[in-house]
């Protein structure tokens, strides 16, 4: 391009005479340029056209069995000896439907499919390559195994928060919601024996170490509050809440608890709610901001509202490099365009990992996932962007500064040939 009109018109609008004739040594100077350019080639690579699927949870699963159905060979890996991940402990669905009954029969069916092969208590120690050419090795039982795949979708899932609060661990009737979950999945008959419960609602969520809501357990509170009034129509029930976030037709639950006489009590937050043995007691003291009173309840049975938390530590986001949000959280490419891929191409997300959601949701967000890895599968080849950053192999000092500080790791050493030990540029990544 020669930029006439910039660097000619605009700037010599006084003298024409002259602009005009550097106009023409301008494009003089284009031409010449052109006639030494070569053309940019934009190669082709063939797709590996397999799937990784991270975390064994119900997400996880669900991936699977959508790119299984779709045709595709699909590796499980799940760092645990059972399938099924926090779904193990859920009792029921908002809906009522039988969780543990449903999780069996999708791990049977993943367990029968023949284009899907499993991999229990395996750690990922490395991933290598890019979108259609990945090469993730693993550690399996103290051995090491490479797997090649076209497409990786991330469902690692997350963690019920452990208060260290509220008297968590050092009382006995104090619960979490999946403890009290467990309860109900083993028949614990002593449930049915007490003749009172509170709720405490964001334990662990909504504070300045983590500012988000958890988004399950305002429904998960008020579905157990009706299952223990189900057991003991005669127990009294308190929620303890800042609000109660029942969204959609979950409305539907909050509604039938308040005509069931579970009674919700908004604290205040600011003001410490706490949580002591007096005797033999459970006391909690907390100040009623309808009433504006400070009040006090003894219950047979606390059961805490805990936050959903990501994994501590997340190897995976530097292996793959995708972001994480100020959360923990897997980070989308875009909220409503890329929802479940992440910035690296040929890396998708869903479940837990992604930010917390109900069962339901996770298994939405898998599908959705894995039908977008099928738009990359379904491709034999890819083509790979001609403009590309070169090294010179002559002038290259072997120095790794280049490797070092590459966000998308394209440089690497050359490892034979004439030039063995200088750097090289991927021209896919």
């Amino acid at each position: 391009m020669a930029n006439i009109r910039n660097q000619c018109s605009w700037v010599h609008a006084g003298d024409p005479e002259k602009a005009t004739e550097k106009s023409k040594d301008l494009v003089r100077m284009a031409v010449a340029k052109v006639g030494l350019l070569e053309p940019l080639a934009e190669p082709t690579l063939e797709i590996n056209q397999s799937a990784l699927v991270i975390g064994g949870g119900i997400a996880g699963m669900a991936a699977a069995r959508t790119l299984s159905a779709q045709g595709y060979h699909t590796f499980l890996i799940e760092r645990n000896e059972n399938l099924g991940g926090q779904a193990r402990f859920l009792y029921e669905t908002w809906r009522g439907e039988d969780i543990q009954q449903n999780l069996a029969k999708m791990i049977d069916d993943v367990q029968s499919d023949d284009k899907i092969r499993i991999l229990l208590k395996t750690e990922i120690k490395k991933v290598d390559g890019f979108v259609g050419n990945f090469e993730t090795t693993v550690q399996i039982d103290g051995n090491e195994e490479t797997l090649k795949h076209g497409v990786t979708i991330i469902a690692s899932g997350a963690s019920e928060f452990k208060p260290d609060q509220y008297l968590y661990s050092k009382d006995t009737r104090v619960l979490t919601g999946l403890e009290l979950d467990q309860k109900f999945i083993e028949n614990d008959q002593s449930v049915n024996q007490l003749n009172s419960a509170v709720f405490i609602q964001c334990v662990g969520s909504r504070i300045p170490e983590r500012p988000y809501c958890s988004k399950t357990c305002c429904t998960h509170s008020v579905q157990n509050a009706l299952k223990l009034k189900e057991l003991n129509p005669g127990m009294d029930i308190f929620i303890l809440n800042r609000d109660i976030r029942t969204y959609g037709l979950r409305e539907d639950l909050y509604r039938e608890a308040r005509e069931k006489g579970i009674q919700f009590i908004r604290y205040d937050f600011e003001k410490e709610l706490t949580v002591d043995q007096d005797k033999e007691d459970i006391r909690i003291r907390f100040t009623d901001t309808t009433i504006r009173r400070k009040m006090e309840i003894r219950p047979d049975l606390l059961v805490l509202a805990t936050a959903i938390v990501p994994q501590k530590e997340n190897p995976l986001a530097q292996m793959f490099k995708v972001t994480l949000n100020d959360d923990g959280f897997f980070m989308e490419a875009h909220v409503k365009l890329r929802p479940v891929d992440c910035a690296t191409d040929g890396v998708f997300i869903c479940g837990l990992a992604h930010a917390p959601k109900p069962v339901d949701e996770s298994i939405a967000q898998a599908q959705a996932a894995a039908t977008r890895a099928v738009t990359l599968l379904a491709k034999e080849t890819i083509q790979v962007s001609g403009t590309i950053a070169e090294v010179s192999p002559v002038s290259c000092s072997s120095c790794g500064v280049c490797i070092e500080i590459c966000p998308y790791s394209a440089p690497s050493f050359l490892e034979e040939g004439p030039f063995a030990g200088r750097a090289d540029i991927n021209p896919v990544l």
